[in-house]
C-alpha cells in the first residue's frame, strides 16, 4: 500500500513544482490567482471525499481506490494536453483532487481493515509518512521532466503514477465490510465523538501550513536564489525534494514522541515549534542563505513531525462504525484547510508587495505560523469537551 501510494502521488504537487518558472509568467498569475490553481486539487478532493471515504463503511475499499487512481490518471494528462489559463487549469487539477479523494483515505481505511488493531499506530503512520516520499518525488520528477522536455511533459510522465495503486489493490485480499450504520452521509456521531474531532481540527492546521509551504517553497527558494546570485547554494530542485524526503522519518519520529510522552503534548510541543521556525524563515527572509537552509531544513522536519500521530489519534479514536466517515471528515477538514492555505499565502504575497518582497515572505511565513497555531487551540477545546461530557 505504502508503494501503491509512492505512485498515486505523483502528480500530487506537479502544478506547484512549476507555478513560479512556467505557470505564472507565461499564464500571467498573481500570488492569489497562483494559489487558487494550485488549492484546486485539494478543493476537489475536499468536495469527494465525504461521499468516498463515507463509501469504504459499505463497500471494500478497494473498489473506491481502483476508481480514484484511474480517474487521478485520467485527469493529470488532461492537464498536460488543455489546461491554457488559470480557469481551465483549475477546472482539471480539481478533478484530479477528485481522483486522490479516492485513493489516500480510501487508502488507509483498505489498510486499517486489513490490521489487527494493536497493529494499526505504526502501520498508519509509515502509511502517511509514506505521503511526503511521494511528495519528494512528485517535486523530483516534476521539476525535472519540465526542465528537459517542458511543463506539459511533466503531467503526460506524471500521470501513470496512480497506475501502481490499481496494481497494489489487485494484490490486496477481498474483505467485506460491516453493515453500516446510519446513512452514508451522516456526519452526526463522527461529530458528537469529541476527542476524534480534536485529532481532524489539529490536522486541519497542520494542512494549512503543510500545503502553504509546499505550494511556495519553489517560489521562496527562487527568491533567495535571485537575491544571492552568483552563490553556491542549492536550487529549487534539490531544497524542495530534500524539504519532501525529510517528513518521512520527520513524521515516523512524532509519533513515536507521542507513543512515549502523550500524543496531546507531543503535537502541541511540534506545533509551537513549527510556528516559531516559520517565523524565524520569514524574519531572516533577506538574510544569509545558508542560515535560511538551516532554518528550512528544521522546518521540514518540524512542519511534518505531527501528521502521522494526528491521523493514527484520530483512527483510535473513532467509533469503528464510523470510522470511513470519521476518516472523510478528518480528510474534508484537512484539504479544504490546504486549498485555504495555498490561496492565503498567495494573497498575503500580494497584499505585502509580491514574491520579490522580503517583507511579503515574512507576511506570508507569519500566516502559516497563525495557521498552525490553531492546532492547540482545538486540541484544547476537545480535551475540555471530553471531560464536561464525562462529568455527571
Amino acid at each position: 500500500m505504502c508503494f501503491g501510494q509512492l505512485g498515486s502521488l505523483l502528480p500530487h504537487v506537479a502544478v506547484p513544482s512549476i507555478l513560479a518558472e512556467f505557470l505564472i509568467p507565461g499564464w500571467q498569475l498573481s500570488g492569489a490567482e497562483a494559489g487558487l490553481l494550485a488549492g484546486a486539487y485539494a478543493a476537489g478532493y475536499m468536495v469527494a471525499v465525504p461521499v468516498l471515504a463515507s463509501l469504504t463503511d459499505r463497500v471494500d475499499a478497494r473498489f473506491v481506490l481502483i476508481a480514484g487512481s484511474a480517474l487521478s490518471a485520467f485527469a493529470t494528462f488532461l492537464f498536460g494536453f488543455f489546461a491554457h489559463g488559470l480557469w481551465s487549469g483549475a477546472a482539471l487539477w480539481s478533478i484530479a483532487g477528485v481522483g486522490f479523494a479516492g485513493a489516500y483515505m480510501p487508502g488507509l481505511k483498505a489498510l486499517t481493515d486489513r490490521l489487527a488493531p494493536g497493529d494499526s499506530s505504526r502501520a498508519v503512520t509509515l502509511y502517511t509518512a509514506s505521503f511526503s516520499l511521494g511528495v519528494g518525488f512528485s517535486f523530483l520528477v516534476s521539476q525535472l521532466v519540465a526542465e528537459r522536455l517542458g511543463w506539459r511533459a511533466a503531467f503526460f510522465v506524471t500521470g501513470f503514477g496512480p497506475l501502481l495503486m490499481i496494481a497494489a489493490c489487485l494484490l490486496l485480499r477481498p474483505v467485506e465490510p460491516k453493515p453500516a450504520q446510519g446513512r452514508l452521509l451522516d456526519f452526526a456521531p463522527v461529530l458528537r465523538n469529541r476527542p476524534a474531532m480534536g485529532f481532524v481540527l489539529g490536522y486541519g492546521a497542520h494542512c494549512f501550513e503543510l500545503y502553504g509551504v509546499r505550494t511556495w517553497l519553489v517560489a521562496f527558494w527562487t527568491f533567495v536564489m535571485m537575491r544571492n546570485t552568483g552563490a553556491d547554494i542549492p536550487s529549487p530542485l534539490v531544497v524542495s525534494f530534500l524539504f519532501s524526503i525529510l517528513a518521512m522519518p520527520a513524521s515516523i519520529f512524532g509519533n513515536e514522541l507521542a507513543l512515549k510522552f502523550g500524543r496531546h503534548r507531543a503535537i502541541n510541543a511540534i506545533m509551537v515549534c513549527s510556528a516559531a521556525v516559520a517565523l524565524l524563515i520569514g524574519i531572516f527572509a533577506n538574510g544569509s542563505p545558508w542560515l535560511l537552509l538551516g532554518l528550512v531544513a528544521i522546518y521540514a522536519i518540524t512542519v511534518p513531525a505531527d501528521s502521522g500521530a494526528l491521523t493514527s489519534g484520530m483512527s483510535m479514536a473513532a467509533n469503528p462504525d464510523y470510522r470511513g466517515a470519521t476518516m472523510a471528515m478528518h480528510s474534508t477538514v484537512g484539504f479544504g484547510l490546504s486549498a485555504l492555505g495555498s490561496w492565503g499565502v498567495g494573497l498575503a504575497l500580494d497584499v505585502a508587495g509580491g514574491p520579490q518582497s522580503g517583507t511579503a515572505w515574512l507576511t506570508a511565513f507569519a500566516v502559516l505560523a497563525a495557521g498552525i497555531l490553531f492546532g492547540p487551540l482545538a486540541l484544547y477545546w476537545s480535551r475540555k469537551q471530553a471531560v464536561v461530557f464525562r462529568t455527571p
